[in-house]
């Protein structure tokens, strides 16, 4: 059965504009099956899984900053016929601890690439993982064959704006944090991200809810993720990109996720942007089975 995702990108002309570049030279016949993957580094393991496909290609699968791979378990299958896929756990979330020192999430993707991908690769980024995606194609360009950004993190953006009730909710995940209560920090996380900031807490139930829960819940109680390299920038540099870029946002997302995005794609060369219209949110995992 085919996912939300799959439906939007099969729309007349959307995978077309999303992927057009691997299809076009698409030559082998694939198979859909997911494997398990270590990727170490000095200092710790990283997590992974792959998908095999087109071994022509490649795309990387970047989580939010609220989840971790398991988000793309029902995404990547849909993208075996245009490529091999892989998504990983960064430091901090999900099957991969933090390390004792200090992380650079794009140092960390950029070693996850020189280990499992020759060659350049399309990365697929939703939120903080857009952002990771960004600064690698920003500052390692000849790795990057193009971007799909859902909802992403910039870089040296603007401050965001948010609606009253956003605020409410940034204040009351504050004040769950400081009392050092996961749990609560927990649920108002994930009413902000996962129903969106400004509709009612369980807009999004079942499975899905119950997998973000457990994603940031892990995520609060490892307390210690990576950080980004301040020198890189990434909305300053927007202008240098020379590649395919796709922006998409979800129609419950925050509206300074939006106005962002929109000027994002309006800074990159030839980048498109796309309103997912009846989606719910970007994270990836809440497009149920039809």
């Amino acid at each position: 059965m085919a996912t939300r995702l799959s439906r939007e990108l099969d729309k007349p002309g959307l995978r077309r504009k999303w992927f057009e570049p691997l299809r076009a030279s698409r030559q082998t016949e694939v198979m859909i099956e997911a494997r398990t993957l270590d990727t170490p580094l000095p200092d710790v393991t990283m997590a992974g899984q792959r998908w095999y496909g087109d071994p022509n290609h490649a795309v990387v699968l970047l989580h939010a900053g609220v989840c971790d791979s398991r988000s793309w378990e029902r995404v990547a299958p849909e993208l075996t016929d245009l490529a091999t896929v892989w998504a990983y756990d960064r430091p901090g979330f999900g099957a991969t601890p933090p390390s004792e020192g200090t992380r650079d999430h794009v140092a960390d993707a950029e070693a996850f690439l020189d280990a499992n991908v020759t060659g350049p690769a399309w990365l697929v980024g939703s939120s903080l993982g857009g952002a990771v995606a960004l600064d690698l194609a920003v500052a390692r360009p000849e790795r990057v064959a193009g971007l799909v950004l859902l909802a992403p993190g910039i870089t040296g953006g603007p401050e965001p704006t948010l609606s009253a009730q956003g605020k409410r909710l940034s204040e009351l995940i504050d004040a769950a944090t400081s009392a050092g209560d996961l749990d609560e920090a927990n649920r108002y996380e994930v009413w902000f991200w996962l129903d969106g900031p400004d509709q009612p807490e369980g807009r999004v139930g079942g499975a899905a809810r119950a997998l973000a829960l457990e994603m940031n819940r892990t995520i609060l109680g490892y307390g210690r993720e990576g950080e980004f390299d301040e020198s890189i920038d990434a909305w300053r540099r927007l202008g240098e990109l020379k590649l395919p870029v796709t922006v998409a946002v979800g129609e419950y997302d925050a509206t300074f996720i939006a106005d962002h995005a929109r000027q994002l794609a309006a800074s990159v060369p030839g980048a498109t942007y796309l309103d997912l219209a009846g989606s719910p949110t970007s994270l990836t995992w809440t497009y149920p089975s039809r």
